[in-house]
């Protein structure tokens, strides 16, 4: 009996001489039997002949059934087994809500709430006996407004970085679309402005990376003249300085030639066909003062545009050695951009997505206390990216402190993106994420457009239905006493009680009562990255 592992093989081996005595009778199925018998036959002597897989050699012909089933595990356990709230990473009522938005459905669910609202982490946020009804729900925030000759006033919800590359261009084109009719900005990704940003004139922000895609010159440092060239374009609003993203900080990477078309050389400013390095770290600075200068210096090529920065917080120190620049230049950035290490991207090594990094809620804990610390909360605006879907994600980001949300992936749902999870196989079964004109293609440029738009309109509709509930008329009302969470079964607490706050000036006064902020400040030094011994 140990040996019925053998038995499917054996089988299709007989299947061969019976089929053939079958043709005498019955030719189509004698044939039938005979080719299929031939067929596995051929893939069980090959199972047993090659060395590579153990379990084959085993198991010929019936382990393959098993490798089978492997390879589309996801794709049942999408479709058939997960719950509604199972985060993977995206739930299905979160993807859910995004195509009903995005298709201009109703958004209403019956019978109740179907989330556990005893549930230990709970959040909600507090309602008022004097809820409004708000009229507008294009919220505006001004970014630059006291340092830059062109100040933007931007959505509270606009599209994160996202590269060309990373994504086709019927999915940049879509997206630039939306962002136009939707009055909101698309922020290119690290790969720079390519001619699908530029096609249909929506708002943009450049993101700069530290391979200086699009302002770099033949040995790959930054290019100042290429940089203004581009950055005066009436379309870019704002830049970028990404200085590391949440689901890889620190990591860098290598565009393989093969993957550098001209579409991609053109739009990065490299010569296609050959690897396109992303370096870990920026060469145009090497310190938080150098970094701060360099802010300045952009905001100048560019005309006067507001310049910020993006990050993963990582080492505390560092965010206070920034903040220590700031202070003696004088100068600051326009906003900071934070991104959680729950953020996304189209490939990243497990280590990185899973363990390095600060998520999206303690990353912008600290750098909120540190300007509010420094007395500059209410001149640089605050960014927050990393798995924000829906109005309550971007109030409970409002009331921690944040100005501004970006989204990436919702705005991938909103294209049509299934989370198949091949972003970085070039399989993308929808399109979005593959460079194959068979299949982004199929992506329908002013259908997504509109999906995109509309998914951008309903959530602001919802999020101002938010608002107007707690008695609020803009997001930057919000407080953390009005975010609650559940800390056990019988004792809830406002965000205001269950975090430390530094208090405006604190850090210049040296008078911070929070000990790691305080020991963090000390660590700090303008001149490096690095923390004083």
């Amino acid at each position: 009996m140990h040996n019925i592992r053998y038995l499917p093989f054996i089988v299709f081996v007989l299947a061969v001489p019976v089929g053939i005595a079958l043709a005498f009778t019955a030719p189509f199925w004698g044939g039938v039997v005979a080719a299929l018998g031939l067929v596995g036959s051929v893939i069980g002597t090959y199972d047993l002949l090659q060395r590579k897989r153990a379990v084959l050699k085993n198991y010929p012909v019936l382990a393959r059934a098993r490798f089978f089933l492997e390879s589309i595990r996801p794709e049942i356990r999408q479709y058939f087994l997960e719950s509604d709230h199972e985060e993977v990473p995206f739930s299905r009522e979160q993807r859910a809500l995004v195509y009903r938005r995005s298709k201009g459905l109703e958004g209403l669910r019956p019978f109740g709430s179907l989330r556990d609202q005893h549930g230990v982490g709970h959040e909600w946020i507090n309602h008022s006996l004097q809820a409004r009804h708000l009229a507008d729900h294009d919220f505006r925030v001004t970014f630059g407004a006291e340092t830059c000759e062109k100040p933007y006033s931007a959505s509270v919800l606009n599209i994160s970085g996202m590269s060309f590359g990373a994504l086709s261009p019927n999915a940049v084109e879509a997206l630039n679309i939306g962002a136009k009719r939707g009055n909101f900005c698309q922020t290119t990704g690290e790969g720079s402005i390519s001619r699908f940003h530029t096609k249909h004139g929506g708002d943009l922000v450049w993101q700069i990376g530290s391979g200086y895609f699009g302002c770099r010159d033949k040995q790959g440092r930054f290019s100042p003249d290429i940089f203004a060239e581009r950055a005066t374009l009436e379309q870019v609003k704002m830049v970028e300085i990404k200085l590391s993203q949440g689901a890889k900080p620190g990591h860098g990477g290598i565009l393989p030639g093969a993957k550098v078309t001209p579409d991609i050389a053109e739009a990065r400013g490299v010569p296609p066909g050959v690897d396109c390095l992303s370096p870990p770290s920026h060469s145009a600075f090497s310190t938080p003062t150098e970094m701060v200068r360099f802010i300045a210096k952009l905001r100048g090529l560019s005309g006067g545009k507001p310049v910020g920065i993006k990050m993963c917080v990582g080492h505390p120190w560092e965010v206070f050695a920034i903040a220590k620049a700031m202070v003696e230049t004088g100068d600051h950035p326009d906003f900071i951009t934070i991104d959680g290490s729950e953020g996304g991207t189209g490939a990243a090594p497990a280590e990185f997505a899973d363990h390095i990094g600060a998520p999206l809620r303690e990353g912008l804990m600290l750098v909120h206390n540190v300007l509010v610390g420094l007395g500059l909360r209410d001149k640089i605006r605050l960014v927050c990216s990393a798995k924000l879907i829906s109005a309550f994600d971007m109030a409970r980001v409002f009331a921690l402190g944040a100005d501004t949300c970006n989204m990436g992936r919702g705005y991938m749902f909103s294209l049509g993106c299934i989370q198949a999870q091949t972003c970085h196989t070039g399989r993308c079964p929808t399109g979005v994420t593959s460079q194959d004109p068979g299949r982004y293609k199929a992506l329908d440029v002013q259908d997504k457009a509109e999906r995109v738009h509309q998914f951008h309109e309903n959530t602001l509709k919802a999020l101002a239905e938010t608002i107007g509930a707690t008695g609020l008329s803009h997001p930057r009302d919000l407080k953390p006493d009005h975010l609650m969470i559940r800390i056990n079964a019988r004792e809830v607490r406002s965000a205001r009680s269950q975090y430390d706050w530094v208090g405006p000036g604190e850090l210049l006064d040296h008078n911070v009562a929070h000990p790691a902020f305080a020991k963090f400040w000390d660590m700090a030094r303008a001149d490096s990255f690095a923390a004083a011994v």
